[in-house]
C-alpha cells in the first residue's frame, strides 16, 4: 500500500463519514471494512473540489484498473453502497477494491488485502471524474 497522502474532496469526506456512522448505526456486519475506510480518510489529505486533481479517484469516478498479477483490466465506478452493483461494475466505496482506490491517481499501484489475499492494482485512467467535468454535487 502506497503510504502517501491520498486526496479526498471536502464534499465527499463530510458525505463518507456521514454513511460510516449511520451503516454503524443499522449494525453493518462488515465492520472491518468500516475501519478501513476511516483509517484511508484520517490520513488523506482533505481539498476542494475544484482543487482535486484530474487524475484522482473520486466518489463516482469512472476508472481503468489493472490487477499486476495476471494484467486483467476492470473498468469500473466508485460509488456508495446504496448505488453498488457488482453486475454493472458499480463497486462499493466500503468494498476493499472501493477503498483502496479512494483517492489514489492514475499511474499509482496499490498493494491492498482483499479476500483471498493482498493484490496489486494499477490505475490506468480515469475515465471520467465528477469534478473535472464540473458535477460537484455527484
Amino acid at each position: 500500500m502506497l503510504q502517501g497522502a491520498i486526496q479526498v474532496t471536502s464534499f465527499d469526506m463530510d458525505r463518507l463519514f456521514s454513511m460510516i456512522e449511520q451503516l454503524r448505526k443499522n449494525g453493518f456486519p462488515e465492520a472491518g471494512n468500516l475501519a478501513r475506510l476511516e483509517d484511508e480518510l484520517a490520513r488523506s489529505e482533505e481539498v476542494t473540489s475544484e482543487q482535486v486533481g484530474a487524475d484522482v479517484v473520486t466518489m463516482n469516478s469512472r476508472v481503468l484498473l489493472r490487477d499486476e498479477a495476471n494484467g486483467h483490466e476492470i473498468h469500473c465506478t466508485l460509488v456508495f453502497p446504496t448505488d453498488a452493483d457488482a453486475s454493472a461494475n458499480r463497486i462499493s466505496v466500503v468494498a476493499p477494491l472501493g477503498t483502496a482506490i479512494l483517492g489514489y491517481r492514475v499511474g499509482d499501484v496499490i498493494d491492498w488485502a482483499m479476500p483471498g489475499g493482498v493484490r496489486q492494482y494499477k490505475i490506468l485512467k480515469v475515465d471520467y471524474q465528477p469534478e473535472a467535468a464540473g458535477d460537484f454535487h455527484l
